[in-house]
């Protein structure tokens, strides 16, 4: 048998809102970090704080390549982050690109969130339901914190509000306007590629009735929750994940925006209970012998 071929550089895994490594040994990237060292890739899923703003996670973010770069010897790292990841990873790009072989997003909200729209009109800003939501917010990232157990380090700062306004569609478009590297022009199209040598991927999926609610997803709640979230949307109405509409995802190299996976089936969680037919793991690794084609 012929050995996989694998990526020149690192793989850096940055996750979400309320992302984490492993909780009490529970990983995030369910099945999928495992799986690409098993086929011999290098894999590390970082640590950024669970709740602040975006360019606050980048910052968390570079500290943590350099610290990589170091330790594994390697010029530049692939970078794919998860919804909010995916705006902390191109934060990082931007900023020091040539520590930065690849930016992959996976269901980023590269636009903004509708969903994220729609709480800020629930809860404004000065409100007893902002401060209340905040709170529940708080509360979570900082349970997030103490039972991590996939690395140490110092506590990191949380900030519900700066969270919120990142993700809102006007947050990310203040956002795009300094970091547009890989910004598809026109809505629903594609962006550069390569920027100042930077190549730029993504993919997402949608709610698909008969696909993303069959299968594992029978049992999954956080199904039942995005399903809830996608009434929430409006301009991308029947085109969104749950918490990410399809066009909002683009970035660079539009891999697929279609797949059946919710928001959080593009991460195969929860304990691997996805829709009928999706395969979340298999396009981690489809990803991966393409960077690895790509010399990357």
């Amino acid at each position: 048998m012929l050995a996989e071929r694998t990526t020149r550089y690192p793989l850096v895994l940055v996750p979400g809102l309320l992302g984490f490594i492993r909780l009490l040994g529970y990983p995030y990237w369910y099945g999928i970090e495992s799986k690409l060292r098993s086929l011999g890739f290098q894999v590390y899923p970082v640590r950024v704080s669970p709740l602040h703003a975006s360019e606050v996670r980048g910052e968390q973010l570079l500290e943590r390549i350099q610290a990589l770069l170091l330790e594994t010897g390697a010029d530049k790292v692939n970078l794919i982050g998860h919804s909010q990841g995916a705006l902390t990873a191109r934060y990082a790009a931007a900023k020091r690109p040539e520590w930065i072989a690849s930016v992959t997003s996976v269901s980023g909200p590269n636009h903004g969130s509708e969903l994220a729209d729609y709480c800020q009109r629930q809860a404004p800003v000065g409100t007893w339901r902002e401060r209340l939501f905040a709170w529940a917010m708080r509360s979570t990232a900082r349970w997030i914190g103490w039972l991590e157990s996939g690395a140490i380090g110092p506590t990191l700062p949380l900030d519900a509000r700066a969270c919120g306004e990142s993700l809102s569609t006007a947050g990310v478009a203040l956002f795009n306007h300094r970091y547009p590297q890989g910004l598809p022009e026109v809505w629903g199209g594609e962006g550069a590629e390569e920027v100042a040598g930077v190549r730029y991927y993504s993919w997402s999926g949608t709610l698909q009735p008969g696909l993303t609610n069959r299968g594992g997803n029978l049992f999954d709640g956080p199904n039942l929750a995005c399903r809830l979230f996608a009434q929430t949307f409006t301009r991308e109405i029947g085109q969104c994940d749950g918490m990410v509409g399809r066009f909002s995802s683009h970035l660079g190299k539009v891999i697929g925006d279609q797949y059946p996976l919710d928001h959080f089936d593009s991460i195969n969680q929860t304990f691997g209970l996805v829709g009928k037919g999706a395969d979340p793991v298999g396009l981690f690794i489809e990803h991966g012998r393409r960077l690895a084609e790509a010399g990357l």
